[in-house]
């Protein structure tokens, strides 16, 4: 995930800051221990420094932190394009197609290696599994065993038990030395922003309560995660973009994730209800900022930026749309997950409309 610009991707937790485990300047592995970490799910991903990939696992209500060794600086990145990947992925573990399941997806910025979290498996047995595509198009399964990482747990998370149990994390995003985690907690005021500094901390961990108007609901909301989010600088101050349900689109000053706060972020655009926000990249193009937001019904929008810094808050019901326009990319369809590649390409994973598979697509930046 390109981060030239303040930028992340979405999940709803709780703001805060922690000290850091060692001293600044320290190898961004230094923390880490071998092991084998104890994943029971594989949700949420972002790349940090050198080759270290962040697992959201929604399961286990907790962060790792997970050494792939992929350190190799390629210049010029190489499109990566495979099609039938549940077929490609099954035949690497093992398995049948039927078996897999595909999560999240996320570019190492180093060497432009797509990687995968996937299940192997059906309902609550089964098995977490990373997955690595290179632009080859080869198929491998990331070792889990014996590698180096670190583990935070998520504070307050749902009861193993309860409903929200798997939005413990929604998404998450490495910028600056932060990782930034969103989800939900079994606080009153549920919908939550964690900022937890990497390396990781042995401290305990608390956030800020995330509060937003929903134009489309016509009422203020603190039970509904953030979907997807970057991180954008507005006027050089850093700003979360975030995506909820049916879709506001909210910013919030990162300036105001302290602990144990309680943050009103601003809905500066309502970009039609019944609709789910899935990703979310933000890029240039010809000198302008742009969001490139895929959605379940909605398709693939294309959002100018230019707004969003001067954007009223949205404070009243909205029957449609509101706020900041954009623009839908016909040309792509069934996009579910989506990472940046290099400053004019990215790297998508599209369902076919035609026969239902999963394929790995490389697009040129619209």
């Amino acid at each position: 995930m390109p981060k030239s610009r303040f930028r992340m991707t979405a999940l709803v937790l709780g703001g805060m800051c922690l000290t850091a485990a060692t001293a600044l300047g320290a190898e961004p592995s230094s923390s880490l221990k071998k092991g084998t970490p104890d994943l029971k799910s594989a949700g949420p991903l972002a790349f940090g420094p050198d080759g270290i990939l962040f697992v959201g696992d929604t399961r286990g209500a907790a962060l790792f932190a997970i050494d792939t060794g992929d350190r190799a600086e390629v210049t010029a990145k190489r499109p990566v394009e495979v099609k039938d990947l549940n077929t490609k992925i099954a035949g690497a573990l093992g398995t049948n197609p039927q078996q897999i399941m595909i999560h999240d997806l996320a570019v190492n910025p180093r060497s432009g290696n797509v990687y995968l979290s996937v299940s192997r498996g059906r309902g609550p047995d089964a098995t977490p599994l990373l997955v690595r595509v290179g632009a080859d198009g080869k198929v491998e399964e990331v070792p889990l065993v014996n590698v180096p990482f670190s583990k935070a747990e998520m504070p307050n998370p749902p009861g193993a038990e309860s409903r929200t149990r798997n939005e413990s994390i929604t998404d998450l995003a490495y910028v600056d030395g932060r990782v930034f985690v969103a989800g939900m907690s079994n606080e009153e005021f549920s919908s939550k922003l964690i900022s937890i500094p990497y390396p990781f901390s042995s401290e305990g961990v608390d956030g800020a309560a995330i509060e937003i108007y929903h134009g489309a609901h016509g009422r203020f909301e603190t039970t509904t995660p953030i979907r997807t989010f970057v991180t954008y600088k507005i006027k050089n101050d850093p700003y979360m973009l975030a995506a909820y349900q049916c879709t506001p689109l909210v910013k919030i000053p990162v300036s105001e994730l302290k602990s144990g706060a309680h943050i009103k972020g601003t809905t500066i655009a309502e970009l039609g209800n019944r609709n789910r926000p899935l990703d979310m990249i933000v890029y240039q193009k010809d000198g302008k900022d742009f969001l490139l937001m895929t959605n379940t019904s909605r398709g693939v929008m294309k959002i100018p930026t230019e707004g969003a810094g001067d954007a009223p808050g949205i404070t009243k019901r909205v029957a449609d749309k509101q706020g900041l326009g954009y623009e839908t990319i016909a040309s792509l369809k069934g996009v579910e997950q989506m990472d940046q590649l290099d400053d004019h390409h990215a790297v998508l994973l599209v369902k076919s409309t035609a026969d239902g598979s999963m394929n790995l697509e490389t697009i040129e930046l619209p």
